[in-house]
């Protein structure tokens, strides 16, 4: 399934921290996230078991339950297992994602990406879910910010175990399409490449925004175009500093990042126009990207996103960005479709 067919816009909402993503997030709040984004308009949610060992599943479930389930487009991810044992969230081994979760809930997470552990991933995540059926389903971080050296190895059990249950699950019309959630452009390169996997929508965290883009650029965008693969690009804010965090890849910016965000903030300011509005634009320029789905915890940043999507930016922007070398000579712009 082509997920721009679907979608009834192009911002859609990422739930990790709904997970209590680097914070404890009461209940009620992050329930009335996602009711803001709903009275926005956004109708396709992604979450994973990943994160908070199951909290945004249940939270995302909770909050949706009152709407109908043709209404939206839900995705979310296999590869992990959520157990009934218990284990302490700061102590995981999350690969350069380290203590991201530590406000989730204890529950051990199991790292599989075999044939039965996709099924089972499945069926955990349509209950915490309340519903019957999803739309998209990703294969969840099979690269190396995870698992280092032996991704590759990862990747070969999720290729001969995950692909092959989602490819089936697709074509008898149990789920709608299928892809892989990653950080890495790598892994979606290898992916595309392969002739007995299928894929039909990729989300790419991280590696195609204001501050990261390059490489995306160069075989993976146009390999998925080529092939018809739709782009859900993920934490286009940069894990929060171009939207006034200080976060970056999930870990504290550095100073040569903070640096790069101050020289954008300040050609931003001279155009009057706000960084979140670039960042998710310029995501969006991309022929190959379908949607981009910014994470929140707050109702209020719903708002801030929905405005930002929609505001007017001046082509002068862009062409300082380029010509001070802030973005790629050959990364479009929404100023190239003028």
């Amino acid at each position: 399934m082509s997920i721009r067919h679907k979608l009834q816009g192009k911002l859609g909402f990422g739930t990790a921290p709904l997970g209590n993503m680097f914070r404890d997030i009461p209940q009620a709040e992050a329930l009335a996230t996602v009711d803001a984004a709903w009275e926005q308009g956004i109708r396709y949610f992604d979450t994973a078991p990943l994160y908070g060992a199951g909290l945004a599943e249940l939270r995302l479930g909770e909050a949706l339950a009152k709407r109908k389930r043709e209404d939206y487009v839900l995705s979310t991810k296999v590869g992990r297992l959520i157990l009934d044992e218990i284990e302490d969230p700061a102590a995981r081994d999350m690969g350069e994602k380290g203590g991201v979760f530590e406000h989730g809930l204890p529950n051990k997470i199991l790292n599989d990406y075999s044939a039965d552990a996709t099924l089972r991933s499945i069926e955990d995540s349509l209950k915490r879910l309340k519903t019957d059926y999803l739309d998209i389903v990703y294969v969840h971080d099979v690269a190396q910010d995870f698992y280092g050296d032996q991704w590759l190895a990862q990747f070969e059990i999720a290729r001969t175990g995950a692909f092959r249950v989602l490819d089936r699950l697709r074509d008898e019309g149990v789920i709608k399409g299928w892809g892989l959630g990653v950080n890495r452009v790598e892994a979606l390169e290898l992916a595309l490449d392969l002739k007995e996997a299928r894929p039909d929508t990729m989300l790419l965290a991280g590696r195609y925004t204001l501050l990261d883009h390059e490489r995306a650029l160069q075989r993976l965008l146009p390999a998925a175009q080529q092939r018809g693969v739709d782009i859900v690009v993920g934490g286009p804010y940069s894990s929060g500093i171009l939207a006034g965090g200080t976060h970056f890849e999930y870990q504290k910016a550095s100073p040569e990042i903070i640096a790069r965000v101050e020289r954008i903030k300040a050609i931003a300011q001279k155009h009057g126009i706000s960084v979140k509005a670039a960042a998710l634009q310029f995501a969006l320029a991309h022929p190959a990207v379908a949607a981009v789905i910014p994470g929140a915890s707050r109702p209020e940043r719903i708002a801030e996103d929905h405005a930002a999507l929609n505001q007017q930016i001046p082509s002068a922007f862009w062409h300082e960005m380029r010509e001070q070398k802030l973005v790629a000579a050959d990364a479009p712009l929404p100023t190239d479709k003028e």
